[in-house]
């Protein structure tokens, strides 16, 4: 798959697609956190961003869920060095159809996207999506101690509702507020 933008300096990118042995995929993902640590041991600004593809979808596939477990144990043991990052199984056609900033961040359970069409929700198997027309406003909180973030969104007719993502780093929960803010000044009229 294609990377859209640059790739920071510093980070290094790793593809996992979904499919294969899940016992041969786990392995290709030992070796590639194994290297990256190796090569970068002496650089703590170095990143290793492992990309997974449909791993948030209604039907993960298990090689990939695997990597992810595994990936979440070694992100304890290398905290602020490894990031999981998950796109959609369609982002190609997603990214062909998208012409604006987006914003969306996941974690095991439940995901955050604003994009053109709205803002979305999901936590488990529970989706919610709300449309620019219905939204009165957004309100984020970051946490103050630990890796939640919190969106609300508050619509014209009084009701409100959050979802909250758990970020993999502190350091990554401080980039979001500035990459929603992006997203809504583009879409979000107040």
């Amino acid at each position: 798959p294609a990377v859209s933008g640059a790739v920071p300096a510093g980070v290094v990118v790793e593809y996992v697609e979904p499919g294969g042995d899940v016992r041969t995929v786990v392995a290709g993902a030992v070796e590639a956190v194994q290297r990256f640590l190796a090569v970068s041991a002496d650089d703590e600004d170095a990143r290793l961003a492992v990309v997974t593809r449909g791993e948030m979808s209604d039907t993960p596939d298990p090689a990939t869920s695997a990597v992810w477990g595994l990936l979440r144990s070694a992100q304890a043991e290398h905290p602020g060095r490894l990031v999981i990052v998950d796109v959609s199984a369609d982002a190609d056609a997603d990214a062909d159809a998208e012409d604006g900033p987006v914003f969306e961040v996941s974690d095991r359970r439940g995901s955050i996207r604003v994009a053109r069409e709205g803002v979305r929700f999901r936590l488990d198997d529970q989706e919610a999506e709300f449309g620019w027309d219905e939204i009165g406003a957004v309100e984020t909180t970051p946490a103050r101690f630990g890796r939640r973030f919190t969106v609300t969104v508050h619509l014209s007719s009084r009701r409100w509702f959050n979802a909250e993502v758990e970020a993999a780093s502190r350091s990554e929960l401080k980039s979001w507020p500035a990459e929603l803010d992006k997203a809504l000044d583009a879409y979000f009229e107040e």
